[in-house]
C-alpha cells in the first residue's frame, strides 16, 4: 500500500519532530517505478535522528540505488508517539521515499549495528505486517536480510531472517539484488532461491542448518541440512578500498541529526589488536584509502551538501599512513570556508604535536582518548600497548594547544581485574591534572576539566575475550562504588551507565537460538527503542526469560572452554580461532602483541586480499 502524506496532516502535528516522516530530503533517491522490477527496504532499527547519521546507510543506499531497476527506500522506527497514531489509524511501516508499506517490498535489510535493537527488529517487521518468522513468509518477496557487526553471531535472530549478509555489502547486496531478479525469471520458489544464496560467499540462510546441543545446554554440533550448502560462511570483503563505492552525494535530513555532517573513512580495519574490541578483528585486513581519493571525496561532499563539519572516520584515525599529508591537503580547503575539521579516535601513543596544532587551528574542542585501563598491568592484559609516557605526552600537547577539558573511555570488568587496576583509573586522572598545572601558564588555559566515562566490560564474539565470563551486575555496582569513593576532586567527574543493558548486551551477544523466543517475547510486550534509556524496561526482559524458561546467566556468566563450539564458530572473518586463543593465553600472562605495523602476528586475515595489510 502507498499512502498520500497529504492525509497525514491532521495527526503530524501532535507527534515529535513531524520532518522525521515525511521524506522528500535533498539528495534522496526518487526512481520511476514502472521501471523498478527489485524494490529494497533498507531498515534502520532506530529513529530517523540515529539512522540518518549512520555512514553504512548512505554507502549501501548509493550502492543499490546506482543498480538499474533496484530502487532502495528507507525505513525508521517511529517514535512511540508517531507508533500510536499510526496502529490507531492501522498504518503500516512506510518508506521515506515513496511512502509505501514495508510488505510490499522485495528485499527487506536490516542493519545490526547492537544486540538491545533486536526487540525493535520485531517490531518494525510487526508494524509494517510482516510476518515474524521466515518460516511463515512465502514467495519471492519480503525476503529479510540482515547485516552488520551484530550478523556476525546471528543466532538469537535466526527464525526471523531468511538470509544473513556476512561482511561488507557495497558489493554483495547489488549481487543479491541481482540474484533475486533472475530467480524471479527462472520462476524459481522461495526455498530453491535461498539455496542458490547459500552457495555465495558472504550470505547465510539459517533455516539451512541445523543445531544439536548436549544435556548440559551446550552445542553438539551445528551442520547443513544439504550436502550443497557451505559448512562454513566467509565473509565478503572489499579487496581495493580505494576503488569502492562512495556516494558523491548525501541526503541532507529536514531535522537535525546526530551527526550532521560529511564523514569520509579512512580506512577499514585496525592494526592494534587490542583483546577486547571486535571491530578490531571484523573488519581486518587492514585497507586504506589514498589521500587523493580522501580529498576528492571529501570535497565533493561538502560542495554538494554545504555542510560546514567535516569528520575523518575509522577505528583509529591517527594510524592512517599519510595522516598529516592528508589533514594539510584538506585543511587548505576548510580553513578558508571555516568548515571544521574533526579527527575522532585518536591514538595517545602516536598523536604527534604538529598534529595537534592543525586540528585546533580550525576550533578548539575536548580530547578525547581511550586508554581503556588504568594500570599499565591492566593495559598489557588487554594488550592495548599504550604506556603512561604516551598518556602524559599527548595531555601535554594537548593543553598546550589551548585544551582544558579531557574526556577518557575506560572499561570495568575486564579478565584479571583487580581493586588496584580500578583505583589506578583515578590516579591516571590526578595525573592529568598535575600536566596540566605543569603547562606554562601563557599557553594553557586557566582550568583544567577531566570526565572519566566508564563502560562495562562485554565478552564479544571473535575476540580472544570471547570465552570470559562477564562480571555479574553485584560485582560491577561495587567496582563503581569503589572508583566514586576514590574521587576526590570537583575537576574529576565520572559517568558510567546502568549495567543492565550492558548484562542483556552480553546475553544477546554470544547467544544462540534458544533466545529467539525471549526476543519474541519481549517485542510482543511492548519492547522496543532499548538503547533509549526512558524505554528500556530490564523487568520485561527478567519476565520473558522467565515466561521462556531460558537462563540468561548461561550466556553471559559463564566461562567457555576452548574446546567448546560457539554459536559463531560456522562464521568465518578471516582471523582464526588458534590466533584468538593464542592471544587469549598471552593475556593472562600479561603479555602484549606488536601492532601489525611493527610485525604481523599472524591473524590470518590478509590471505583474504592475497597480499599484505594497507599498513
Amino acid at each position: 500500500m502507498t499512502y498520500n502524506t497529504e492525509e497525514f496532516k491532521d495527526f503530524l502535528l501532535k507527534v515529535q519532530k513531524p520532518a522525521r516522516y515525511v521524506g522528500g530530503e535533498i539528495g534522496c533517491t526518487i526512481k520511476d517505478l514502472s521501471k523498478v522490477d527489485i524494490r529494497f527496504g533498507f531498515c534502520f532499527p532506530d529513529i530517523y535522528d540515529i539512522g540518518m547519521s549512520h555512514l553504512g546507510l548512505r554507502i549501501l543506499y548509493g550502492a543499490l540505488n546506482e543498480q538499474e531497476g533496484t530502487w532502495c527506500e528507507r525505513f525508521f522506527q517511529p517514535w512511540p508517539d508517531m507508533e500510536e497514531e499510526m496502529r490507531k489509524r492501522d498504518i503500516r511501516l512506510y518508506s521515506m521515499e515513496s511512502h509505501t508499506s514495508l510488505d510490499e517490498f522485495d528485499l527487506i535489510g536490516f542493519t545490526l549495528q547492537y544486540e538491545m535493537c533486536y526487540p525493535t527488529v520485531l517490531n518494525m517487521l510487526e508494524l509494517g505486517g510482516i510476518p515474524l518468522r521466515s518460516e511463515e513468509r512465502e514467495g519471492l518477496k519480503n525476503i529479510v536480510v540482515g547485516g552488520g557487526p551484530c550478523a556476525y553471531n546471528p543466532e538469537p535472530l535466526a527464525p526471523f531472517f531468511d538470509i544473513f549478509s556476512i561482511g561488507e555489502g557495497e558489493e554483495a547486496l547489488p549481487e543479491l539484488a541481482q540474484k533475486l531478479r533472475e530467480a524471479k525469471a527462472k520462476g524459481l520458489s522461495r526455498q530453491e532461491f535461498l539455496r542458490e544464496i547459500a552457495k555465495m560467499e558472504g550470505f547465510y540462510v539459517p533455516s539451512l542448518y541445523e543445531v544439536t546441543y548436549h544435556e548440559d545446554g551446550t552445542i553438539s554440533s551445528f551442520t547443513p541440512k544439504f550436502e550443497d550448502v557451505p559448512t562454513t560462511i566467509k565473509k565478503r570483503i572489499i579487496k581495493d578500498f580505494d576503488k569502492t563505492y562512495y556516494p558523491k552525494e548525501q541526503m541532507i535530513p529536514f531535522t537535525e541529526a546526530v551527526h550532521d555532517r560529511v564523514t569520509i573513512e579512512l580506512f577499514r580495519g585496525c592494526i592494534r589488536g587490542c583483546r577486547f574490541c571486535q571491530a578490531g578483528m571484523l573488519f581486518r585486513p587492514i585497507r586504506c584509502k589514498s589521500a587523493d581519493t580522501l580529498v576528492k571525496d571529501a570535497c565533493t561532499l561538502l560542495e554538494n551538501t554545504g555542510y560546514e563539519q567535516l569528520s575523518l572516520c575509522s577505528l583509529s584515525s591517527s594510524d592512517y599512513p599519510e595522516i598529516e599529508s592528508l589533514v594539510d591537503q584538506l585543511i587548505r580547503y576548510t580553513e578558508p570556508r571555516g568548515i571544521n575539521l574533526s579527527l575522532p579516535s585518536l591514538r595517545v601513543d602516536n598523536f604527534s604535536k604538529e598534529l595537534a596544532a592543525k586540528i585546533t587551528g580550525v576550533r578548539k574542542s575536548t580530547f578525547t582518548f581511550a586508554p581503556e585501563a588504568g594500570s599499565q598491568r591492566m593495559r598489557d592484559v588487554i594488550n592495548k600497548n599504550v604506556s603512561e609516557e604516551d598518556i602524559e605526552k599527548s595531555c601535554r600537547i594537548a593543553f598546550e594547544n589551548g585544551n582544558s577539558s579531557v574526556k577518557l573511555y575506560f572499561m570495568m570488568g575486564l579478565p584479571t581485574e583487580t581493586d588496584e587496576d580500578i583505583a589506578a583509573i583515578n590516579s591516571m586522572a590526578d595525573k592529568i591534572i598535575g600536566y596540566f598545572y605543569d603547562t606554562d601558564k601563557s599557553k594553557r588555559n586557566r582550568y583544567i576539566k577531566i570526565a572519566l566515562s566508564l563502560a562495562t566490560f562485554i565478552p564479544k564474539p571473535f575476540t580472544p575475550f570471547q570465552w570470559e565470563a562477564q562480571n555479574s551486575e553485584q560485582e560491577i555496582h561495587r567496582k563503581q562504588d569503589y572508583l566514586r569513593s576514590r574521587i576526590k576532586t570537583k575537576q574529576v567527574t565520572l559517568s558510567y551507565h546502568d549495567c543492565k543493558t550492558s548484562l542483556l548486551e552480553a546475553i544477546l551477544a554470544r547467544g544462540d537460538r534458544r533466545l529467539a523466543p525471549v526476543l519474541e517475547e519481549v517485542a510482543k510486550n511492548g519492547g522496543k527503542l532499548d538503547a533509549w534509556t526512558e524505554h528500556f524496561d530490564y523487568q520485561r526482559w527478567a519476565d520473558a526469560f522467565a515466561a521462556c524458561k531460558v537462563d540468561g546467566d548461561f550466556y553471559s556468566l559463564r566461562k567457555r572452554s576452548f574446546d567448546e563450539i560457539l554459536p559463531w564458530d560456522h562464521i568465518d572473518i578471516g582471523v582464526s580461532k588458534a590466533y584468538l586463543q593464542k592471544e587469549a593465553e598471552k593475556a593472562y600472562q600479561g603479555q602484549t602483541t606488536p601492532n601489525c605495523k611493527e610485525s604481523c602476528s599472524g591473524c590470518g586475515a590478509n590471505t583474504m586480499i592475497g597480499r599484505k595489510c594497507d599498513v
